[in-house]
């Protein structure tokens, strides 16, 4: 597979990170979102498809987590990330979902996803037990025994919110997370509580840059 390789995936997407709800990055009531709350971003972020494919290689009832962080102090806030892919893929689909998140194929992630289109890091891409669950409002996923998010509820009474990763023309929901926990070694490793969260669904293609 390569970048002139056809594909498009689309499903359900739920994240969390250390800020407080509702998330200062994400656009709320139409407005530019600016400076995440505490200045550094660590977080998780989740998508489980639906439906999708590369090329003839299909990847519908997988799922991938990417394990992240950045400071807004930092020249260009360049993204630390690790990519964990389903376990339950062979090693054309594991290959090609993260070729998907990475950015290797162009087309959407070159718009929406900041680790793509801003100076990043990529520690790693891992096989893992993914398991996820996207029911709104209690959604919850694991990767394995490293990362793991589970969601308590909707923020009550909040504007239209929006997040450029699933994309600000998709609508979504502001949730509290739970826990937000991952035992990766510093600055990945992280466990917080009743921090922001963030569900939507996504539809990512090669056509669309």
């Amino acid at each position: 597979m390569s970048a002139t390789t056809p594909w498009a995936i689309s499903g359900t997407y739920l994240e969390s990170c250390n800020c407080e709800a509702i998330c200062p990055c994400r656009r709320i009531g139409g407005r530019l979102g600016g400076r995440s709350t505490y200045g550094e971003c660590r977080g998780a972020l989740s998508w489980f498809v639906a439906e999708g494919h590369v090329g003839e290689v299909e990847l519908a009832g997988l799922g991938a987590v990417l394990l992240i962080r950045y400071s807004d102090d930092e020249p260009g806030s360049p993204w630390t990330f690790v990519v964990f892919v389903d376990e339950r893929g062979d090693t054309r689909q594991r290959e090609a979902l993260a070729a998907i998140l990475t950015g290797q194929l162009g087309g959407t992630p070159q718009l929406q996803f900041p680790w793509v289109f801003k100076p990043s890091e990529l520690r790693d891409i891992r096989t893992a037990r993914i398991e996820i669950d996207h029911t709104p409002g209690k959604g919850w996923f694991r990767a394995a025994d490293e990362v793991l998010v589970r969601v308590s509820g909707p923020v009550e009474r909040q504007e239209t919110v929006t997040c450029i990763i699933p994309g600000h023309h998709r609508d979504g929901r502001e949730v509290i997370a739970e826990v937000l926990r991952a035992t990766e070694a510093e600055p990945l490793g992280f466990e917080f509580h009743g921090n922001c969260g963030y569900e939507s669904t996504f539809a990512y293609s090669s056509g669309d840059a």
